[in-house]
């Protein structure tokens, strides 16, 4: 595919409906222009989803995974059925045993096919494997398929596993850690995955506790595949001890800062209380990053999706889980964690990583400097209401590390409502579509497409649905803020 310079030529305008962004068969993300777009990729409009060429990688099948999974229906002589690749037989069968939990007269088969496993569904039950593949990210990925497919060449075992090793090497000095806590997994929601297992071996069949307004996946998860989760929008301490005492949870989930609010909790008060209960603490710093905050004193585990920031092409999916060296339960879970990992990150999805990754001190800071400058530039448009970032929460100045930011991402609302956000986002000069932290900004209506069917409940959560959320990019700095004041003061 030829490149398009995204930072300079954005997927805006309604032209541009479908285009992966960026323009690579791994895209992680896609063009959604409009508002309208939106909402009709929601609906499951079928003029919009004709026009996609890529698709969130948990949330459908990218093209080439498509392309797979239809001709194993062929080669198997399968009609009328889903077909769900996966890396290897362990992860199939644990998609295989979700759908007859849901469903015990569920009709399913595992196929081999070109070298993969593939889950084969009946109609009636899909709806269920395809929550596995979404909440649980255990799924094939794309460069996988497309060296299947004969489409991409095969690199070698030791390329692979020396990529892997620097990759870990890398974050185990941005988390200060021995490498051997660091473990890679094909996606953010897999090292998830990964690690609720592990605490299941700890802790028995508890109901998790969610701590503030979580990503959507990161709700789903314990909601649908495992033993259950709450929700704890209250955040004070006295009800977060209160709810501690009454439910003893497995664990809590803690994201820092959260999304799309970019709130930040009292980590190291919570932290305490759930320690002095034997609850060990799960933080996602995917937003927050390991360059800029330090997490490991109050978690025992930190999960992040490496597909954002870490990775920043916007075309690798990538996770990874660190144990904290802090933690009471280093040992066992350093212990457990390998036994019950479903499957890794592929060779060919490491050695991207890999390259990709080496600027990522540079690229980091670049992306702080460039989202704090925009904050403080749309403040003084009278046109908003409210700018949300994490560096006007003192919760996450206590995490901040020496020279730390505060990440890529900020969220904003118009005093206009949802017709001034409809307008300002079908204007705006950007990249629009789901993710973050690419090299390239990305503007979405964050709540639409991750509650679209709960709406009056994210409202309820204090989460507006005409919230606009964007994740800044390398853009000259000048030029990007032109792009955003001619637009919301309507100059265009």
């Amino acid at each position: 595919m030829k490149q398009r310079n995204l930072q300079t030529n954005p997927c805006w305008s309604s032209k541009d409906l479908g285009e992966p962004l960026p323009k690579s068969p791994h895209a992680v993300s896609v063009a959604l222009p409009r508002w309208q777009d939106v909402v009709d990729y929601e609906n499951k409009d079928p003029d919009c989803l004709s026009s996609l060429k890529a698709i969130y990688p948990r949330f459908g099948f990218n093209p080439l995974i498509a392309e797979l999974a239809s001709k194993s229906l062929k080669f198997h002589n399968e009609r009328n059925q889903s077909s769900w690749p996966y890396p290897n037989i362990a992860s199939a069968k644990s998609a295989q045993s979700h759908c007859h939990r849901i469903n015990p007269d569920c009709q399913t088969k595992i196929k081999d096919f070109l070298g993969f496993k593939c889950l084969i569904v009946n109609q009636e039950n899909t709806d269920s494997a395809k929550a596995f593949w979404q909440h649980t990210g255990l799924g094939l990925s794309s460069r996988e398929a497309a060296i299947a497919l004969g489409k991409e060449a095969k690199p070698s075992i030791d390329d692979g596993q020396k990529a892997r090793y620097e990759i870990c090497n890398r974050l185990a000095n941005l988390y200060d850690c021995e490498r051997n806590l660091v473990h890679l997994h094909r996606s953010g929601m897999a090292a998830l995955t990964t690690t609720l297992n592990a605490l299941r071996k700890i802790r028995g069949d508890r109901r998790i506790l969610q701590v503030g307004f979580p990503y959507v996946d990161v709700l789903k998860l314990p909601q649908v595949i495992y033993q259950g989760s709450d929700l704890l929008v209250d955040t004070s301490l006295t009800k977060i001890k209160k709810e501690l005492e009454k439910r003893n949870p497995a664990a809590l989930i803690i994201e820092i800062p959260s999304n799309p609010l970019l709130q930040c909790v009292d980590l190291i008060s919570i932290s305490k209380l759930a320690h002095e209960k034997d609850i060990p603490v799960i933080v996602d710093d995917t937003i927050g990053s390991p360059l800029n905050i330090d997490v490991t004193p109050f978690a025992d585990v930190i999960f992040s999706s490496l597909t954002k920031s870490f990775a920043g092409r916007g075309d690798i999916l990538a996770g990874s889980v660190v144990i904290s060296p802090y933690s009471k339960w280093k040992n066992e879970l350093a212990e457990i964690i390998p036994n019950v990992a479903l499957s890794t990150l592929s060779d060919s999805d490491a050695i991207e990583l890999e390259i990709t990754s080496r600027d990522i001190i540079y690229r980091l800071k670049k992306l702080n400097n460039a989202c704090l400058r925009l904050k403080e530039k749309l403040e003084t448009m009278k046109k908003i209401s409210r700018v949300r970032h994490p560096k006007d929460c003192e919760n996450f100045n206590s995490l901040l590390k020496p020279g730390g930011g505060y990440g890529c991402l900020l969220s904003f609302e118009l005093k206009g409502g949802l017709e001034e956000s409809k307008r300002v986002y079908d204007g705006l000069r950007v990249c629009k579509g789901p993710s973050l932290g690419t090299n390239f900004t990305l503007v979405c209506p964050y709540v639409l497409l991750a509650h679209y069917k709960e709406l009056q409940w994210a409202e309820e959560c204090g989460v507006s649905s005409h919230l606009l959320r964007v994740s800044v990019g390398l853009e000259n700095q000048d030029e990007l803020w032109q792009r955003f004041e001619s637009t919301i003061k309507n100059n265009n």
